[in-house]
């Protein structure tokens, strides 16, 4: 796992071979934080990272400025890997938690700048991930959610979709909770 940008740049960590996760591959990345730097100001943000697995994505949040950065990883190998990695970098601006995505989702009540999503393909209820996040408004005005998929979902109908990108075989939906017309009067 490598750190492409910012304050942590060209950091790798060895994630051992025995996980089952599927991390955000580098040229994925990389295309998907440019488009971010043209959607948002990742600077002091708050960032939640759901179903972490190597924590790739937080770790990139974190070198890039993020204030504060929730991770959330069900799976112990991959909570104590991003636990792991977070005491080599000795940084205490991210909250690993070790939970379910969705009990964290029915407890919490804070608000993110930036949420991105990337559940395991298999997942059942894969397709109401982005419904159950964009409805718990659990975004800030302006706030951005990515929802990493497979070609075979399209979430454009929903409310908020911005844009999809494609690199490869990974797929970004993207969201925006814009401000209201009305504040913008």
């Amino acid at each position: 796992m490598r750190i492409i940008s910012g304050k942590y740049k060209s950091r790798r960590f060895e994630v051992p071979k025995s996980f089952k996760a599927r991390p955000t591959t580098d040229f994925a990345k990389e295309n998907l934080f440019n488009v971010l730097s043209n959607l948002m100001d990742l600077e002091d943000a708050t960032a939640l990272d759901l179903f972490s697995g190597t924590g790739s994505i937080s770790f990139e949040l974190l070198s890039r400025g993020c204030q504060e950065v929730v991770c959330i990883e069900q799976d112990a190998a991959h909570h104590a890997f991003i636990k792991k990695v977070q005491a080599l970098l000795k940084d205490d601006r991210l909250k690993p938690i070790k939970m379910d995505v969705f009990r964290f989702l029915e407890t919490t009540q804070q608000k993110f700048d930036f949420i991105f999503a990337d559940p395991p393909y298999a997942l059942k209820d894969f397709e109401h991930i982005p419904e159950l996040i964009l409805s718990k408004n659990f975004l800030h005005e302006n706030g951005v959610f990515v929802m990493e998929h497979p070609k075979e979902y399209d979430f454009s109908g929903l409310h908020h979709f911005v844009q999809r990108r494609i690199y490869g075989a990974v797929n970004f939906s993207i969201f925006c909770n814009f401000a209201s017309e009305k504040s913008s009067k």
